[in-house]
This record gives structure tokens, C-alpha cells and sequence, in this order.
């Protein structure tokens, strides 16, 4: 048995640099590992081993998990919407870095294995109103999940369970729903729903032109968590006896034209909306029950739309005029 490095695979990526913040925090000795180069990381931290390796190659996560403990595999090629449905062949090849990593870290005789796994493996008609029934664990049966990153998280799923049954192997898994935050992407193509909209609205301040665009019609709804709550969840759920894939997201369920109204609120502005209805939309409707974590855990996330959007929206609102400053 051996405690001595705490790997985060994905560490230079959103929830992943928050991760590591909380382990260091704890006084871990971390290992961060990503394929980026580090100045692209979202966070760089002091007194971290940081390292870019290519997590779809084995013998790089054999480097990886060398004299590691435990391993939080966070790492995935993914995004928003817009780049899930445009990119379905990448983000089925996250397929290798779960497989691999599973590999080395039983070959290293790894203690405990963490897989941060996705509310896209839920099947789709179990979503197709917007007024939809929260999602419970076993809804993720029969299978038909989304297309391309949902299949990829579902089948990384069972290779933990796999080898948690055939090897003895401690794997835990959380299904994600829509993590947001500081220290984000807020733009390019790969930001998500709160984070798009914060900047849509900073820009719109900045330039005067109140106008923004909102993909579809507005009223497809979902459930965001805020970034501490997800890092909160995934400790509990990696120290836990839990076995089983657990839903980890608010069960705060807004649809998008609601989420637009808080941002304009806490902007303090009003904003003409053009609806794009071409646009990449997922599922109608999604929403996390957690019935099952708030039995095990007797937990589940707490920090408001509200409140976590407020964070969000003043750090987003912080990069932008540091970008427009430095033109």
C-alpha cells in the first residue's frame, strides 16, 4: 500500500486545476498531468509535479501512475454542445485514456480509481420534454445515451465496474452534470451554457450593443453545479464504500432563457434576444435526481444558480476587460 501521490489525469483542464487547489490544500503531494502544453493549463500550481503527457498513449500513463495511490481521471476531449455534436469521433477516443489508465494503474497496483463520468450516458427518451423527470442511475438502461461522448463515458463506466469485479481493482464513478465556474473556457466553441451567456452579456455591456444570442428557443431546460460543489462530491465519492456510478449535479432545474434572466440581473441590464433555432441543442430536458447520493453521502450540492453565477459572472467579467485593456 502506498499514499504518497495523488494523480489528477485532466489536471490542467477546468475541474481539474480546481481539484488539485483541494487536494494541495489538504496537503497531498499531487501529481497534474495533461496533454496541453502548461502555459495553455486553466490553473498552474506551486508545489505540484506538474506533467504534459498524452494520456491515450499507455506507456504515458505508466509514467503517469507511477508511485500513485490514487488516480482521478478527469481527462477527456470534449465541450460544450456545439463541439459534443460537431466532434463525436474525439471524443469517442477519450475511450483510450480511461482504458489505459485503468491498465497502468493496476499494473501499479493503484489503491483507489476515480472516473469522472457524464449525465450524457442517460438515453435520450428520457429527455425529450422540458419538463422533464429527474434522472435516476438506473435510467441509464436501456441504453442509448449521446451520441459519440455519451457512449464513450457509458462504456468507461463498465470497464471500471469490470475491473473492479474481475480484479479487485477500486474504481468510483460520478455521472457529471454541467459543471461550471471560474477559471473556465468562456469562449471559443468548447464553453458551456453559463459560462457562454456570462460572456455574452459582459461583451454586450462593454460594446453597448445589448443584443444577444441565445441557441434554440430558449426553453430546452437543464441543472447546473457549481464548481465547489463538484469537487466537494467527487472527495466524498472517492472516499466512499459506493460502487455504483452516482449522479453528481444540482437538482436546480432552469431552462436557458431563465438562465439568461439571472445574468441579465446580475448585470443589471436588459438584453435583446435573437433566437439561433439551427443551433446544437442536446436533449429537451435533464435534471439530476439525487435521491441516491443524499442516501449514501447524506450530501448533495448546495450552492444556488444564484450565487454560483454571481462567482462566475465577476470573474468572466474580470477577463474580458484585462483582454480588452491589453488590445
Amino acid at each position: 500500500m502506498h499514499e504518497d501521490v495523488t494523480v489528477v489525469a485532466g489536471g490542467g483542464g477546468f475541474i481539474g486545476g480546481h481539484l488539485v487547489a483541494h487536494l494541495v490544500d489538504q496537503g497531498r503531494r499531487v501529481r497534474a498531468v495533461d496533454r496541453k502544453p502548461l502555459n495553455e493549463w486553466y490553473q498552474v500550481h506551486g508545489g505540484v509535479d506538474n506533467r504534459t503527457l498524452d494520456l491515450q498513449q499507455v506507456e504515458a500513463c505508466r509514467q503517469a501512475v507511477d508511485g500513485a495511490g490514487e488516480v482521478y481521471n478527469l481527462a477527456a476531449d470534449m465541450g460544450g454542445m456545439g463541439f459534443i455534436e460537431n466532434n463525436k469521433a474525439l471524443c469517442m477516443l477519450s475511450v483510450l485514456i480511461n482504458t489505459n489508465l485503468l491498465l497502468a494503474g493496476r499494473e501499479a497496483d493503484v489503491n483507489r480509481y476515480f472516473f469522472a463520468s457524464s449525465a450524457c450516458v442517460y438515453a435520450a427518451d428520457k429527455q425529450v420534454s422540458t419538463d422533464v423527470t429527474a434522472l435516476r442511475e438506473q435510467d441509464a438502461y436501456p441504453a442509448m445515451p449521446e451520441d459519440g461522448y455519451g457512449w464513450e463515458k457509458l462504456f468507461s463506466e463498465r470497464m471500471c465496474r469490470h475491473f473492479r469485479e474481475d480484479f479487485g481493482f477500486t474504481t468510483r464513478v460520478a455521472r457529471y452534470h454541467n459543471v461550471y465556474g471560474e477559471h473556465g473556457t468562456f469562449d471559443g466553441g468548447r464553453e458551456k451554457a453559463p459560462a457562454a451567456i456570462c460572456r455574452k452579456v459582459v461583451q454586450a455591456k462593454l460594446s453597448g450593443h445589448h443584443d444577444i444570442e441565445v441557441w434554440g428557443d430558449g426553453e430546452q431546460t437543464r441543472s447546473f453545479m457549481y464548481i465547489s460543489d463538484c469537487i466537494d462530491g467527487t472527495s466524498k465519492i472517492m472516499d466512499s464504500d459506493i460502487t455504483e456510478p452516482l449522479n453528481l449535479g444540482s437538482s436546480e432545474l432552469v431552462s436557458i432563457n431563465q438562465l439568461v434572466d439571472i445574468v441579465e440581473e446580475i448585470a443589471g441590464l436588459k438584453m435583446k434576444r435573437t433566437h439561433l433555432l439551427d443551433a446544437p441543442l442536446g436533449v429537451r430536458g435533464r435534471n439530476s435526481d439525487n435521491t441516491l447520493i443524499r442516501k449514501y453521502l447524506d450530501w448533495e450540492p448546495s450552492v444556488s444558480l444564484q450565487e454560483g453565477l454571481e462567482r462566475t459572472y465577476r470573474w468572466i467579467h474580470d477577463e474580458v476587460h484585462a483582454t480588452a485593456a491589453a488590445v
